[in-house]
């Protein structure tokens, strides 16, 4: 089963505070390990253009207001940033299935602040990390609905409406979503 390019939505019994109501996109699963982003977890208190000021990235007055996000718990110093596929690094930019790509490279962020970046993104800090076949004991633990990932729900700007919305990608009320999980 390979789940890049995958939602992963936290069920309402997710033990890890960090990961509650979370919807995250699975960039890379493999034999490995997994690597994804949450995608609906704003860090309101960062503003991107202080960001790129804190970073010595020159830009103008009327920078795009990228929206900054909690990608995860693993390296939150670290920076991700999640676009389209049409843009792409020459340092290296990773494709994800579903028209999306990931760049950790300072050249995004200097396109950005030029204006010259992708027209979709968001600054993701950090990431969701999982060891070989942790991700996939969590899944049959009931920690997490898997559902195909959706470019303008990843993108949209309803914050707190993405992990329903996810969840209404499989026909899923939320409110009919038990705490308790079980087995047949």
């Amino acid at each position: 089963m390979d789940l890049t390019g995958k939602f992963l939505i936290a069920m309402p019994a997710m033990g890890d505070p960090r990961f509650e109501r979370s919807v995250i996109l699975v960039c890379s699963h493999s034999d490995e390990g997994s690597m994804g982003l949450i995608v609906n977890k704003p860090m309101p208190d960062l503003n991107f253009s202080r960001l790129l000021d804190q970073i010595g990235i020159a830009h103008g007055d009327s920078v795009a207001p990228i929206q900054i996000q909690y990608g995860g718990p693993v390296e939150p110093g670290r920076g991700f940033v999640l676009h389209g596929d049409s843009w792409q690094s020459a340092a290296g930019t990773m494709k994800v299935p579903g028209g999306l790509a990931m760049t950790a490279t300072q050249d995004v962020l200097e396109a950005l602040a030029r204006g010259a970046g992708p027209a979709q993104a968001f600054l993701a800090l950090g990431y969701a990390g999982w060891g070989p076949g942790q991700l996939e004991s969590e899944i049959l633990r009931n920690d997490w609905l898997t559902a195909d990932a959706a470019p303008d729900l990843v993108f949209g700007s309803d914050q707190g409406a993405k992990w329903a919305a996810a969840l209404a990608t499989l026909k899923i009320d939320p409110l009919t979503l038990s705490s308790t999980a079980g087995r047949a």
